[in-house]
């Protein structure tokens, strides 16, 4: 990458993004002493970026922690299972709250507690024309984390070394239902667009390990959206914000109105927090309005991503159609209370439609929302 945009991590010397879309050498050079981000408990969704262009929305996430490997499961409120670590990271049944969880830590180097890696895939000849980091975590568990550490997080992209992030809007943080929650975000489009595709690896998410009935979890993903010539022309959205999803209540991710036509295709990706696998109940659905000479016809969809069925999407998996799967270090199939998952829309939009409405329910599990980005066709 461009050597005059970023300076490396080394000897616990950090160069910040300080990221409002324009990396100012001033700002870089003044990152250390750059005010934290303000919080607030509560942020409803609203559209952070969108575009009509040649292109699409990738994504690349992993979690930042998992259960202890040598330890069996405890039976707990919400989980009965006495499932292994090793078969529960394998895709088997099992929640946080059964587990004495502990730090992933993939990138060797001391001065970080935790680390994943995770793939961002470009189609050839791609241009990045926006990316932003989200990360978030429970900071109640065996332990209690400060909250200070919220508004930063450290990014290493392919081949390069870590880079400080500093969150450039409010940062989401709550105290409810037995956990201390966060998730914060940043503009790293600049860092994204000149490095090359592949393994991005982000270090200290601010999350506590250890074993609660809430659970410890957190993790982070990074969204791509780029141009393509080669690609259909599509509506790309991206939305954020910050809720707790309680049982039998409902967040609204987005809202998209755009004359779509029949048999288009698309995809929408999902962040969330704290979802529990085999707990039924939760459910995205998408409202697809048609209007017509004889007025408006609306139809609802749940979408089904991969992995799960359709009344358990928070589900703990980080996933998306087709059977080549970005690569992620580590790749468990259980992330144990981390969600960062695409679905396909094709199915619901078979009839086309002129406003699409996107929706996420609860009837028993509790989670956190935290973005949802959408990329369907405009033309056929």
């Amino acid at each position: 990458m461009r050597d005059f945009l970023l300076s490396p991590l080394r000897h616990g010397t950090v160069t910040a993004l300080a990221l409002a879309g324009i990396l100012a050498p001033a700002a870089l050079a003044a990152a250390s002493a750059a005010p934290p981000s303000p919080e607030a408990d509560r942020i409803p969704f609203t559209e952070r970026y969108n575009a009509l262009q040649h292109g699409g929305i990738v994504r690349a996430a992993n979690t930042s922690i998992t259960c202890q490997a040598d330890q069996p499961a405890a039976t707990t409120a919400t989980a009965t299972t006495t499932a292994a670590c090793p078969r529960v990271r394998a895709g088997g049944t099992g929640v946080n709250g059964a587990f004495d969880m502990t730090y992933i830590d993939v990138d060797r180097d001391p001065n970080t507690y935790n680390s994943s890696r995770a793939e961002v895939r470009l189609p050839e000849g791609s241009r990045v024309s926006y990316a932003r980091l989200y990360w978030g975590g429970n900071l109640r568990v065996g332990e209690q984390k400060p909250s200070k550490d919220n508004g930063r997080v450290l990014i290493a992209e392919p081949g390069g070394e870590y880079k400080e992030v500093l969150a450039d809007t409010v940062v989401g943080h709550r105290v409810a239902n037995g956990a201390d929650a966060y998730q914060a975000s940043a503009d790293v489009t600049e860092l994204v667009r000149y490095s090359k595709p592949g393994l991005y690896t982000v270090g200290q998410v601010n999350v506590a390990k250890g074993t609660s009935a809430a659970g410890a979890w957190g993790g982070w993903t990074l969204v791509v959206a780029y141009e393509n010539p080669a690609d259909p022309l599509r509506q790309l959205s991206l939305w954020d914000g910050f809720d707790a999803l309680t049982p039998t209540g409902e967040v609204e991710l987005g809202r998209l109105s755009w004359p779509l036509p029949a048999g288009a295709g698309g995809r929408a990706g999902l962040v969330a927090y704290d979802g529990d696998r085999g707990v039924r109940g939760d459910t995205l659905r998408l409202a697809t309005t048609r209007v017509t000479e004889r007025g408006e016809r609306t139809a609802v969809t749940a979408l089904t991503g991969p992995a799960g069925p359709a009344d358990d999407v928070l589900d703990s998996t980080i996933s998306q159609p087709g059977a080549a799967q970005p690569d992620r270090v580590p790749a468990y199939a259980n992330t144990l209370g981390y969600d960062s998952d695409v679905f396909d829309l094709a199915p619901a939009l078979r009839d086309g439609g002129d406003r699409l409405a996107f929706r996420l329910t609860s009837r028993q599990d509790t989670a956190w929302t935290g973005a949802f980005f959408v990329a369907v066709d405009a033309q056929r």
